[in-house]
């Protein structure tokens, strides 16, 4: 039996208005990728914008990074593009899960496309319990997590923002915010 069958696997959820969301994830993910667990990275809104954490992922060989999505979309011009590109990568999300290669998964910014009805968080809360391994960990980041999904989380954590630079007109900062 290997070790990680022992293993209690760990669904998170990363919520809310607040910046860190996503930050958090990526550093639970170095964190794992240190102590020897292969991860996943499936982002569903970042597509080609290039960021550090993923510079920084590159540098390890059990990381591995995925970020087809289309861009970021609360102002779409497509929708129906966001909605096929969104059902697109929750495929690739259930096929890392199904093919238990991997320790730990992270969906990132998953929630969007639930909150936006894109993925319904029902189905998202059925494959958990009913697809992914006992020992694996996942965690979902996004504003508006669906209650369902929250209801199958076993740590919930929401974000809030009191004050963010942008609000006083300072722009996305390299090293900060990507």
């Amino acid at each position: 039996m290997k070790a990680r069958d022992k293993r209690q696997g760990i669904v998170l959820v990363h919520t809310g208005d607040g910046k860190g969301k996503s930050s958090s994830a990526f550093g639970v993910t170095f964190r794992a990728a240190g102590w020897g667990m292969k991860v996943c990275v499936i982002q569903f809104i970042k597509g080609k914008w290039k960021t550090g954490e993923e510079r920084a992922a590159r540098q390890f060989d059990n990381i591995e990074w995925h970020a087809p999505g289309d861009g970021f979309t609360w102002d779409t011009k497509n929708p129906e593009q966001d909605i096929k590109t969104s059902r697109d990568i929750w495929e690739l999300c259930k096929e890392k899960v199904r093919s238990h290669e991997f320790d730990m998964l992270v969906f990132d910014e998953i929630n969007y496309c639930t909150g936006y009805g894109w993925i319904s968080g029902e189905e998202v809360a059925t494959f958990i319990r009913e697809a992914k391994p006992k020992w694996m960990h996942l965690i979902l980041t996004g504003r508006n997590a669906a209650a369902e999904v929250i209801e199958v989380a076993d740590t919930v954590t929401e974000m809030k923002m009191v004050k963010h630079a942008f609000e006083a007109d300072i722009p996305a900062t390299q090293g900060i915010e990507f």
